[in-house]
């Protein structure tokens, strides 16, 4: 962000879906503020008044980059407003909570490397997020320079859905980043997703025209890049685009992302239609339009593969956490039950 020059709400991302949600009162009595960091213990705001920091207290709603907030005169969080687009995870280890990582984002830029960390299986699992979030993804094969054969992996990832827009391009290279400079408009929030070592952080580089961002040696042995990024920022490109940037992760369970699934692999869901059977697993059945269709040779076994293990992998994670909050529910009623008859049993002691 240029710190010379204080941006507008406008040029923030500010539209009338935010505007629409705020009171006259709230207007007139609160600030309007966008989280440009957040860290492990404070999240950082930008406002038509400059950058501060967000007071926030173990009571307050969890809050992610790119959310637009309400904050009194103490820097407080007042009210998170009502996001457009939210992307989200199952967290990381054994933890069962989801795990916000970015909203209000208009695009998204899905990143691969084209070297020997190329997955469609990966790419697959960023587009089932992305349609969950109603965003528009955008695929762009980082490490062109590496890659002998380009054509190939291009059309493996075209083949997932004829109007993904792909882009195959070496992150250091000037001309091939003027390929992406549409995409970086003032007012749009752009959002930067892919798994670690995959070159994030030199495009981000490249983007900026500037190394705001730390890079890493690719390593002989695998030909992947080391992790960078540390915490997830939004930041303000050239262009007037705005840019949020995310650690790579090497973990993303997905979570309620069923629609996700469903619209990343709407072929599968489409021949499913047709099975003689409206249980069908799509193994062994009789009358089975998927099995067909792969003894067909018009459905690559590969893809009913992945398709099983995501929609799989959401159905337990949702299941996971919906019975967690159950309980967490539950409990908060009993904690409030018991307190309740606390406060009557010493009400009755005051009477004798």
């Amino acid at each position: 962000m240029n710190t010379e020059t204080t941006p507008s709400l406008n040029q923030l991302g500010w539209r009338p879906y935010f505007q629409q949600q705020l009171s006259l009162e709230e207007f007139e009595q609160y600030q309007i503020g966008r989280i440009s960091e957040q860290h492990r213990n404070s999240n950082v705001l930008l406002t038509e008044k400059g950058q501060l920091s967000l007071v926030s207290t173990p009571n307050d709603v969890p809050v992610c980059v790119g959310d637009w907030v309400l904050y009194d005169t103490n820097n407080r969080l007042v009210r998170v407003l009502e996001r457009q687009s939210l992307f989200q995870r199952k967290a990381a280890g054994t933890k069962v909570n989801s795990q916000l990582i970015a909203a209000n984002v208009d695009q998204l830029f899905i990143v691969s490397s084209l070297n020997s960390d190329f997955s469609l299986n990966r790419i697959e699992r960023y587009l089932a997020i992305a349609k969950e979030a109603e965003v528009e993804p955008i695929i762009i094969l980082t490490k062109a320079d590496q890659c002998t054969d380009i054509d190939t992996p291009v059309e493996q990832v075209q083949k997932l859905n004829p109007l993904i827009i792909v882009h195959a391009i070496n992150a250091l290279d000037s001309n091939d980043l003027n390929q992406l400079e549409p995409y970086c408009k003032a007012g749009k929030t752009l959002a930067l997703l892919g798994s670690s070592g995959v070159g994030k952080s030199t495009l981000m580089n490249g983007l900026m025209g500037i190394n705001t961002q730390a890079t890493a040696e690719i390593r002989e042995s695998d030909g992947r890049g080391r992790h960078t990024t540390t915490a997830r920022s939004l930041k303000w490109l050239p262009s007037g685009g705005i840019f949020i940037d995310t650690p790579g992760m090497r973990e993303l369970q997905l979570v309620d992302c069923e629609t996700g699934v469903n619209e990343t692999f709407s072929e599968i869901i489409n021949l499913a239609k047709k099975c003689r059977f409206s249980d069908c697993s799509h193994n062994s059945e009789p009358g089975c339009a998927v099995q067909k269709a792969i003894e067909n040779g018009q459905l690559e076994l590969r893809r009913l593969q992945s398709f099983n293990k995501l929609h799989r992998e959401q159905e337990l994670n949702s299941a996971t956490i919906a019975e967690k909050r159950s309980k967490d529910k539950s409990l908060g009623k009993m904690i409030h039950r018991v307190q309740a008859e606390s406060r009557q049993m010493k009400n009755k002691s005051y009477e004798f």
